[in-house]
């Protein structure tokens, strides 16, 4: 998990910025599977959902960057002091908007073309409208539990070592959100940016902002971050390796420190010329 985290924090801005527009333009997939799928089966949860993580897929299996996704590693580096806070959080920042952006760019194309039909279209700007109902706190849980689902599939990814495991696991956790009806930030987004390009009567920008998607953002990183990272940080048995200096809580605080230099040592795995065991590496690769 931690090599995971140190590989996650340590990309350069432009990787994130790229990596983060790919995957929020990738939502679209999702919003134009649920869409039609609720189009066509518009009693039946179960099957109106079948079509809604081909995004995500998409997103995770391609290591695409993605805010909710991206949240457990490296905040485990935090939580052991191998990377300062302000270093996660612009991490975090640049990640979402380039989410944000790439949804809103799809949503634009989506909004303004013959892709969906036109009762598809109509089908797609009833989302917004049923989350707006629901209220501020009830999209907060509903997100909760669905930043819950989402950090938990980078846990669940490191205990399995097969591309099909990855596969079954990312569908199955992704359908239980709408299925659910939970709400995730970026597939969210991308639902009220979609009516604000197609120019209907519907609120404000700032209200859509204030009453659906912060409650959904704040809701998402809470279930990221607190009932995973934390709890997952309590019950393991901290490991620190003596070649690495944690950070002064000055440095926490108000440094952008974190993440190893290439030439720090790493620890890996090799075969000693016995043919014996695996043993811990003693070389300074990366």
């Amino acid at each position: 998990m931690l090599a995971s985290a140190d590989e996650e924090i340590d990309n350069t801005l432009s990787e994130l910025l790229f990596s983060g527009f790919t995957a929020g333009f990738a939502i679209v997939l999702t919003f134009i599977g649920y869409t039609v799928g609720t189009a066509t089966f518009p009693n039946n949860r179960f099957l109106a959902a079948v079509l809604y993580p081909i995004g995500f897929m998409y997103i995770i299996l391609g290591r695409y960057e993605l805010y909710t996704e991206t949240t457990l590693p490296p905040v485990k580096l935090v939580l052991t002091r191998l990377a300062s806070l302000p270093l996660l959080l612009r991490m975090w920042s640049v990640v979402l908007l380039a989410n944000v952006i790439g949804a809103a760019f799809g949503a634009f194309i989506l909004a303004n073309t013959h892709v969906l039909t036109p009762a598809e279209m109509e089908v797609g700007a009833e989302f917004l409208q049923h989350g707006l109902e629901l209220g501020w706190w009830d999209l907060f849980f509903k997100a909760l539990f669905a930043g819950w689902l989402v950090a938990g599939v980078v846990w669940l990814h490191t205990a399995t070592r097969d591309t099909i495991s990855r596969v079954v696991i990312t569908y199955l956790v992704f359908f239980t959100i709408p299925v659910l009806n939970l709400y995730h930030v970026v597939s969210s987004g991308a639902e009220a940016l979609f009516v604000v390009f197609l120019k209907t009567p519907s609120p404000g920008v700032l209200t859509l902002i204030y009453e659906f998607w912060l409650p959904i953002l704040l809701g998402n990183t809470t279930g990221g971050v607190v009932l995973v990272a934390l709890a997952s940080y309590a019950q393991a048995e901290k490991r620190r390796y003596p070649e690495i200096r944690v950070l002064s809580t000055r440095e926490m605080l108000f440094s952008l420190k974190g993440g190893r230099p290439f030439e720090t040592p790493r620890p890996g795995i090799q075969l000693p010329e016995n043919g014996g065991g695996p043993e811990e590496e003693s070389d300074t690769t990366r």
